[in-house]
């Protein structure tokens, strides 16, 4: 089998780029695959696929840029010269850009396929509906959300298309098959980027206390409660603690992180990472004390989750949507706080950091929660589907040739 994977990828910035990778980095494991095609945004770097020793062969195709009103065309000639048998589209809303007509034509890319017979799955990670269009930074004017609503649900029913949608959430699932009736749509959950072979012994470094955040931020993800409870926990308890900010502004929120640490300039201990190489991450989340999650709303299965699962790690959430659906559907337990109420966060962090058999009680359950959805096995689903899709076509296909064959004799 060729797959094609058309998707953002490291050292790329767009969104989803280190799903890809870990999805790359199994996929090429498996049997049943001769060759990877990556169909990439274009970078100033080469791609990361130093692991690429082992496996299938991989073909990289740099035919796509964030924002580019061209996408459709590039990434379809590319299709055209790689002749995949199956393409995956790695996606979100604004997966093409942040630009109202260039994330439109992008997504119009899986129908294209369906339309040149190219067996095609969709894996979206968050669907419109469940989406709160003002705190993730699209608009927060209740007429442009409305004109938003109605954008995002004939773009579903394009993605609808497709011969599979994924989503990583049950709730989706519901969603869409009672809103738009289809009956296209799996459950492929989220899956955890990497499990080390020995359950982790949930210590921590000797030092300052590590509280982390990772993620893009300005939206809804902002870290100014955190820093201000981070520093009514060090008033009321003495602890040595220091604040890790990992990661980048949200492409819609630039100068975002440049602005939150003038202001808090004054805050002792507060460490800006900046963007966070892929073999640095397990170093960052092994040194963590707690990773809080400082959230205002939620757009899709949490992929930092999952890292702090593998790793063991001790979680504050914000008890709202897909977060909250995510401890009842796969297990994972933490400190729960209500995002409007910062006294609410200093109690959830002060809880963990002062109490070392809780932080590694939790690391425990969130670690067993991770360990049951590993990329591998995220993977094999994925070629399952793919499966069920070629199967079901040639069935088709023989049916027509049946229907065919027959009416020459009517």
């Amino acid at each position: 089998m060729k797959l094609a994977i058309v998707t953002a990828y490291p050292p790329s910035k767009v969104t989803l780029n280190e799903y890809a990778y870990h999805l790359v980095k199994q996929f090429r494991q498996k049997e049943s695959i001769k060759e990877l095609i990556l169909l990439t945004d274009k970078t100033e770097g080469s791609k990361d696929i130093t692991f690429a020793d082992n496996g299938c062969k991989i073909t990289v195709k740099d035919c796509w840029a964030f924002n580019s009103y061209s996408n459709i065309l590039t990434v379809t000639k590319a299709i055209n010269a790689t002749k995949p048998d199956v393409v995956l589209f790695n996606l979100q809303f604004m997966k093409f850009g942040d630009k109202k007509t260039a994330a439109a034509l992008g997504l119009l890319l899986p129908m294209v396929c369906k339309l040149k017979r190219i067996p095609n799955i969709v894996l979206l990670h968050n669907i419109l509906e469940e989406v709160d269009l003002g705190s993730a930074g699209f608009t927060s004017n209740k007429l442009m959300q409305k004109l938003y609503g109605f954008i995002g649900t004939t773009l579903t029913r394009l993605i609808l298309q497709a011969d599979t949608v994924a989503v990583t959430m049950q709730k989706y699932v519901n969603i869409l098959e009672k809103k738009y009736k289809a009956e296209n749509v799996i459950l492929i959950p989220h899956g955890t980027f990497e499990i080390s072979e020995e359950e982790p012994n949930y210590s921590i470094p000797t030092g300052p206390l590590q509280v982390m955040t990772f993620g893009k931020f300005g939206t809804y993800k902002k870290v100014e409660s955190m820093i201000e409870a981070v520093e009514r926990v060090r008033a009321s308890t003495g602890l040595d603690i220091e604040i890790v900010i990992a990661g980048t502004d949200n492409p819609n929120v630039p100068g975002y992180l440049a602005k939150v640490q003038d202001t808090y300039k004054h805050v002792p201990q507060v460490r800006f990472t900046g963007y966070v190489e892929e073999d640095e991450v397990p170093q960052l989340f092994k040194e963590s004390a707690v990773v809080v999650f400082p959230y205002t709303s939620t757009t899709g299965s949490s992929g930092v989750l999952h890292q702090a699962g593998s790793y063991g790690k001790a979680v504050v959430m914000p008890d709202l949507g897909d977060l909250a659906l995510l401890v009842k559907d796969e297990g994972y337990q933490g400190e729960f706080f209500d995002p409007n109420a910062l006294e609410s966060l200093v109690v959830a962090i002060e809880s963990i950091v002062t109490n070392s058999d809780y932080r590694k009680a939790l690391g425990q359950a969130n670690y067993k929660a991770a360990t049951a959805f590993p990329m591998t096995k995220i993977t094999d689903m994925y070629l399952n589907a793919f499966d069920a899709i070629l199967t079901h076509n040639i069935s088709c296909s023989r049916a027509d040739l049946k229907s065919s064959t027959a009416q020459k004799y009517i």
